[in-house]
């Protein structure tokens, strides 16, 4: 039996969606503006379209943000994957409560004190080892796959308990051996989790701008940190047509997404 939805949740739920897509809306018509002002519309125009490929230091930095957040994401999934079977698959082993504690501590710390802390810690390794020599985009990556781990093992290890290891154990008795039985049939099973592992720790690592602040150097400066600093002298036409280029993208993938899972579903 289908129930109806009260009409004051539908109500509450219409004014959350109009209170997070209108700004957005907004912010994507001015990307039109002919004018400079980034809040009074002076005619229809592409032109912003055009000076935004010719600005060098918006596109270095959206270059900068796709390296680091590609390879970050990349990492965060490997290392969550690890994480992940070490909690489904063995159990209580010896220092499983540290480790338990040292992959949600990052979910709960505020990026302000993460931060200042891998600062620190970057600081000394290069007083002793000699390395990182300075702060650039080696630093980001390492602290962007280390906070990212912890929400990527988050999310794989939810697919890990729903996991039928009848299917394994099977597999066993036909003669097969680790790691051709995770290779084949464990990770085929839990990729859509992986995929959506790899793509929350993308997007936490592309809109990170707190800690990337904190570990990042002269010449390693991501897009939020551009924008950021463009904002303190006002918001100008080319950050809105960035941002609507980037809402656009997510938006096709989101719906390409949304209609391959549909077909496989049928």
């Amino acid at each position: 039996m289908i129930r109806a939805v009260p009409r004051l949740f539908v109500f509450l739920g219409l004014i959350g969606f109009a209170l997070l897509y209108i700004p957005a809306l907004v912010m994507m018509a001015f990307s039109f503006n002919a004018g400079k002002l980034a809040s009074v519309w002076a005619g229809f125009s592409f032109k912003w379209y055009g000076a935004l490929l010719q600005n060098d230091q918006l596109l270095a930095a959206l270059s900068k943000s796709l390296v680091i957040a590609g390879i970050a994401a990349s990492l965060s999934t490997l290392f969550g994957v690890f994480i992940a079977i070490a909690f489904v698959r063995f159990g209580k082993f010896k220092g499983r409560l540290l480790l338990s504690a040292l992959a949600s501590a990052p979910l709960v710390i505020p990026e302000v004190v993460m931060g200042l802390s891998l600062l620190l810690l970057f600081i000394a390794m290069e007083n002793l080892l000699g390395w990182p020599a300075g702060r650039g985009l080696d630093t980001i990556i390492i602290a962007h796959a280390t906070f990212g781990m912890c929400f990527a093992a988050v999310v794989i290890q939810a697919r890990l308990r729903q996991f039928d290891r009848s299917l394994e154990e099977a597999a066993m008795d036909l003669g097969a051996r680790q790691p051709f039985i995770f290779l084949t049939i464990t990770l085929p099973i839990i990729a859509p989790a992986i995929i959506s592992a790899w793509l929350l720790t993308f997007t936490l690592s592309f809109d990170d701008l707190v800690i990337a602040s904190f570990v990042s150097g002269p010449g390693s400066s991501t897009l939020p940190i551009v924008i950021f600093s463009k904002v303190r002298l006002g918001v100008t036409p080319e950050i809105n047509a960035i941002a609507t280029l980037m809402i656009v993208i997510i938006a096709i993938g989101v719906i390409a997404g949304a209609r391959l899972m549909r077909r496989k579903a049928r």
